[in-house]
């Protein structure tokens, strides 16, 4: 899922040049080059953080363009300008988790998921994303970033806001869990099948 360097390098050169020019010249246009190269990753962070709430996944974006808009001077490139975006997605993220009854909000949907049983017809995207449910908030936000956004652990490191040690535990931790609890699934609904 990671992006071939030659691609990166390439993105990377041409979000630096829209970037000094939205620096140099207040160029709006050129920032909103920026979030259209950008938005649907940012999104899709966001609706996977938030299991799926594409509304409330398309609001943290827009917040996270109007931070990135207001802070873009303190960009110092570092880090590519897309895994400085991944960090305030994240940071938007963690705030509005903050602000609202997000608790609440996973126990509904784990109780909806129990309304609806899985049947052996399940896709295995739906189990995984149940599976994941198991993982701590932590192991689920590094997965999410280094499997399934394709960062290095160091890019996660940086988002996260984590040490890098501490971001390879959670994975290793995370991708344990992930392989013993589907082995689990494939030992109950499909006996006999190897995986």
């Amino acid at each position: 899922m990671t992006r071939p360097v030659a691609d990166r390098d390439t993105g990377s050169g041409i979000d630096k040049a829209l970037i000094a020019r939205v620096l140099l010249g207040n160029d709006q246009r050129a920032f909103e080059q920026l979030v259209r190269r950008h938005q649907g990753m940012v999104r899709a962070q966001l609706r996977r953080l938030l299991h799926g709430d594409a509304a409330m996944a398309d609001d943290l974006a827009q917040e996270t363009f109007l931070l990135a808009w207001k802070k873009l001077g303190q960009f110092r490139g570092d880090a590519q300008f897309s895994t400085w975006l991944y960090r305030i997605a994240y940071s938007c993220f963690l705030q509005a988790r903050r602000r609202t009854s997000w608790i609440g909000s996973r126990v509904k949907e784990d109780a909806v998921d129990e309304l609806h049983a899985p049947t052996e017809t399940v896709d295995l995207q739906l189990d995984l994303a149940r599976a994941m449910r198991h993982l701590s908030d932590a192991e689920q936000a590094v997965l999410l970033h280094c499997v399934q956004l394709g960062l290095s652990h160091e890019e996660a490191a940086y988002v996260l806001e984590m040490p890098l040690g501490t971001v390879k535990t959670h994975a290793l931790r995370g991708k344990s869990k992930l392989r013993q609890h589907m082995a689990e699934w494939q030992a109950t609904n499909h006996p006999g099948e190897t995986p």
